[in-house]
């Protein structure tokens, strides 16, 4: 079932956004050779309790951390760690996400480690540039489908390829709600967007194949290809004025 939420709710979620977008940025800022992902999350988490939220993936389906943080060719759901070192030249994706008087805020960003390959910046580029195209898609009488096929037609149309396995999802009192929001499909299809409607949009692209496969460890997901993998998301509601970013750090 799609909840839609009205306008008290949709403020609440702007703050839990807000939050999540903060600690995203921070973790961004924090990425930098010799930097260990765990450290990352742990400040992460600090920032989210601090703000008088509470990590929203600490705990959820046993995740042991309150963010994930995938590196270069983990597309999602890496595992932080003290013993986890960023390199040069390494591309880190965080996704986090705060919750706060009752709903959830949840987004991601692949951050440059230094200075990276030209591939890798193209591959940010157009992961960026499909997310965008597809919030902008994201309007009161479209479909998801629309959201769908704009970002796979930007990412596809550069060479690259997005994942197929995990797709976007409905945000909001829980984390993932209905409906499911995938990368790739067709225009004027699936449920319509009304106003009130939260989104989590997040393409996961790879530079090479769809196909991933999940580690032993139960969680990290990477690139079947070895290919580098990059990830952006943004929480968003649909409003009768157009999309709104809900996890707009500022």
């Amino acid at each position: 079932m799609i909840v839609v939420k009205n306008r008290p709710e949709l403020e609440k979620m702007r703050l839990a956004g807000k939050i999540s977008g903060q600690a995203l940025r921070l973790a961004g800022q924090l990425v930098a050779p010799g930097v260990t992902t765990g450290e990352i999350d742990k400040q992460v988490e600090a920032f989210i309790r601090s703000q008088g939220a509470i990590p929203s993936f600490l705990g959820y389906g046993g995740f042991p951390a309150s963010a994930c943080i995938s590196i270069n060719n983990e597309v999602i759901h890496g595992i932080p760690s003290h013993s986890r070192v960023i390199h040069e030249g390494d591309i880190v994706s965080v996704d986090v996400g705060a919750y706060i008087d009752g709903f959830h805020g949840d987004n991601a960003a692949t951050f440059p480690c230094g200075e990276i390959s030209d591939e890798a910046k193209e591959l940010l580029r157009v992961t960026k540039a499909g997310l965008e195209a597809g919030i902008a898609a994201a309007t009161a009488g479209n479909r998801i489908g629309d959201i769908s096929a704009a970002v796979q037609a930007l990412v596809e149309a550069a060479g690259f390829d997005v994942v197929t396995e995990y797709v976007g999802h409905g945000v909001g009192r829980d984390m993932h709600e209905d409906p499911e929001v995938p990368n790739f499909g067709q225009a004027s299809h699936g449920p319509r967007l009304v106003s009130g409607m939260t989104l989590a949009i997040e393409p996961m692209v790879n530079v090479s194949g769809r196909a991933v496969k999940r580690l032993k460890d139960g969680w990290t997901v990477i690139t079947a290809s070895g290919s580098l993998s990059a990830h952006f998301e943004h929480s968003v509601a649909i409003t009768e004025n157009g999309p709104v970013i809900l996890t707009d750090p500022d």
